[in-house]
């Protein structure tokens, strides 16, 4: 249980936090208000995935996050086309590191 939703989430909060830092965010209220969001949208979306695994769900699903986490760091005062760039590349970089990472562990302790 705790390998299949606590991992991603703290893996998911610590790469999209680092992103944001490589992005250049210097804003302590953009930078904790990714943690909130990532706490908030990465345990709904695992459980659907979890649930209803098709590649159909994964994309759906990931584009619900993108968009969430877009209107969130606009709401948190980020210009639209940033808080686009921000929420996407947060996104595509948490979603390919974390895929990399779980295939990994899971090659290791077969």
């Amino acid at each position: 249980m705790i390998y299949r939703y606590i991992a991603p989430l703290i893996l998911t909060m610590l790469i999209e936090f680092l992103v944001l830092k490589l992005l250049g965010e210097k804003s302590k209220k953009i930078l904790v208000s990714s943690l909130i969001v990532n706490a908030l949208t990465n345990p709904v979306i695992n459980f659907f995935i979890a649930e209803n695994y098709t590649i159909f769900n994964v994309a759906a699903g990931e584009v619900i996050v993108v968009l969430v986490e877009m209107i969130w760091y606009y709401v948190w005062g980020k210009p639209f086309k940033d808080a686009l760039i921000y929420s996407a590349l947060c996104n595509a970089v948490s979603y390919f590191l974390g895929n990399v990472i779980f295939f990994a562990v899971e090659y290791c302790f077969r």
